[in-house]
Parts: C-alpha cells; structure tokens; sequence
C-alpha cells in the first residue's frame, strides 16, 4: 500500500498486568504463541515500515520467549509510570532513528481484537506526503475512539509534552479534535482490552482476521 515504509509501528507492550495478578500482558499465550508477537504482526500486515516495541515489565523474559526480529526495542525503565511514558519513550526512539518516517502509528499489546484491517484501513485514511507528516487519525468503535492511532512526525513533540500517567496521547488528540480524522473500523475488529482475569477470554478465540477493503 502507498504508506508503507513511511509510518512506522508503535508497540506499547510494557504493562505489567497488574490486575491480571503481576502477569505481564505482552507474554500472555495467544494462538499459542506471545500475544506481542500477533499485535506485532497486525502492525506489520497492516502496512507499516519498522516497528518500535516498548517494553517493560519483564523485558528480559519477552525478549527470550517472543520473536521480536527485526524489531526496534525500547526499553522503558519507567514503565510502572503508565502508558505515557512508553509512548513518549517510542516517540524518543523514532526521533533518533536513522530513517525518518512520516508517521507512527500506535497499538497496543493487549487488544486481541485489533488486527491487520484496522491498521490498514486507518493508514489509508491518513493519506501521504505533507497530510501524513501533520496528520492525526484515530479508529472509532461504535463511535468511541480507540486504537491504532495515527500521529504524524509534525506531532510527536507536542504529544510527547501532553502524554502522562496511563493517558498517553488521549490529552492531545482531545485538544485536536477537529483536526483529527476519524475511522470506523467495527465492521473490522473488536477493541476489547484485557484488563482483568475475566478478560482473558478474549485469548480463547481467534481475533477478527483482515478483510478486503
């Protein structure tokens, strides 16, 4: 697709599962296999060039049992800080790195749910060139907001200053509403997240697999 290789993946992947009992989700069994290893491959199949990973609790033992190739991997020594300071450590990464990209786009380790498609189907939606760089894009549920999130290079800056405790960039796209394109993907996906043991039989089933746009 046209913004591959220009918007590069972001895995928040460092919680520590505190209410699942101190089981850190990124090695939750999915598929039989980590579940960062299937919301890495949705980022990858949905079109995106690298992709960061930010891990957390655990880093060793995920980096030991996942297949993490290819990755970059951030560590985030802050992580019991909350999502803000994983993404302001991915958005640190992305600004170092030795290839720009245009974009990142953001999601998170623990929504089964949320696969190819809707990464696909918001990275359509946020266009190319200068639109890509200033963009911002948000999939909806139902209407609700949710993940991937789209945020192009122009932003990381003032996202980064606005990203606190569990927050990440909610405050930002908030003040930026108007300016932020929204796209309905719950024809596609389930945003879910696992939270709570009651959650954990979202990993029973398969998630939604990508669809033909």
């Amino acid at each position: 697709m046209e913004t591959k290789g220009e918007v590069a993946g972001v895995l928040l992947a460092a919680g520590g599962g505190r209410r699942l009992g101190g089981r850190p989700k990124a090695l939750l069994t999915y598929e039989g296999r980590p579940l960062v290893e299937h919301a890495l491959r949705a980022l990858r199949d949905g079109g995106c060039g690298p992709v960061h990973v930010v891990l957390g609790a655990a880093a060793d033992e995920v980096r030991e049992r996942a297949d993490l190739s290819g990755c970059v991997i951030v560590d985030n020594p802050r992580w019991e800080e909350g999502m803000g300071s994983s993404l302001r450590a991915a958005l640190a990464s992305l600004a170092a790195a030795e290839r720009p990209s245009a974009a990142a786009l953001i999601g998170l380790v623990d929504q089964p749910g949320v696969g190819a498609a809707a990464v696909a189907r918001v990275l359509a939606a946020a266009g190319t060139g200068d639109a890509l760089v200033s963009g911002l894009a948000s999939a909806v549920y139902g209407g609700h907001r949710g993940h991937p999130v789209l945020i192009g290079a122009a932003r990381w800056a003032g996202v980064a200053g606005s990203a606190t405790e569990d927050r990440g960039a909610r405050a930002y796209l908030r003040e930026h509403s108007e300016q932020t394109i929204l796209v309905e993907c719950g024809d596609i996906g389930d945003p879910a997240d696992i939270d709570t043991p009651a959650d954990l039989r979202l990993l029973e089933a398969p998630a939604p697999r990508a669809t033909k746009r």
